[in-house]
């Protein structure tokens, strides 16, 4: 199940926008273990976005979720990552006081095995990416 590695409450900071660092592989291919996301704390969410959220059963556990259709009070969420779970089909509508945020943009660290003129050039031109809404990811992922 992803995670931050940032467990507080960050809808109660000085600033808007924080970072978060995502661990485990339900995001994959948009994010990857270890990529670092700019999330606008307090965002309005829309259908497709990618969203941190408390887990419903542990709220002191944030994870990473695309949001798919607003149902009720709450959000129907679900990982890029069909075989990773840990999502809505798991836990239910995610009531939307859990939402905390909205990522806007990712950031993939530079790892010790780039070392190569190819792989840096790689890096750089992959490195920083904005996190967009992907209407067409929700409606694939409404119809599982």
């Amino acid at each position: 199940m992803p995670e931050l590695s940032q467990e507080t409450d960050r809808t109660r900071g000085p600033l808007p926008f924080g970072p978060a660092e995502v661990t485990g592989p339900s995001m994959v291919p948009t994010l990857y273990h270890g990529d670092l996301l700019l999330v606008h704390w307090g965002a309005r969410v829309r259908p497709g976005d990618i969203v941190v959220l408390r887990h419903p059963f542990q709220q002191d556990l944030l994870v990473v979720k695309r949001a798919v259709e607003r149902r009720g009070t709450g959000w129907w969420v679900r990982g890029d990552n069909r075989y990773a779970g840990g999502d809505s089909t798991d836990y239910g509508v995610v009531p939307e006081e859990f939402v905390l945020g909205r990522a806007r943009l990712r950031y993939r660290p530079l790892t010790a095995v780039q070392r190569s003129p190819f792989a840096l050039v790689r890096w750089v031109l992959s490195a920083v990416r904005p996190v967009s809404a992907d209407p067409s990811a929700a409606r694939r992922l409404r119809a599982r």
